[in-house]
């Protein structure tokens, strides 16, 4: 949920001509993690859930795409660049290993 609200206030500085590419895409995508995580999460099996949480995933690399972009097109420095990549990975990791705990009852 932090991840997306940053990811929200970032795209915001983006220019007023990606309102509806750029900045839609990422917003969308971001917000798609946790809505992905509390989708699967409703009383899903484990597999289910363990579905929705690769959707997670997805719309996380997905993000990461876009802040690639978005670094090319000089709307994010270095820096802030690599701070949001560096959250973006523990998050991946830490949703892979949440994940991983999901195994099918038998």
């Amino acid at each position: 949920m932090d991840f997306g609200e940053l990811i929200f206030e970032v795209s915001g500085r983006f220019p007023n001509d990606e309102k509806y590419n750029l900045i839609s895409q990422i917003r969308r995508a971001a917000d798609s993690i946790a809505l992905n995580i509390a989708e699967g999460s409703t009383g899903q099996t484990n597999k289910e859930f363990r579905k929705f949480i690769g959707y997670s995933l997805r719309s996380l690399a997905e993000v990461v795409t876009c802040l690639h972009k978005a670094k090319r097109r000089k709307y994010l420095n270095d820096s802030e660049f690599s701070a949001f990549y560096k959250q973006a990975f523990v998050l991946m990791n830490s949703m892979g290993a949440f994940r991983a705990t999901l195994k099918e009852r038998k």
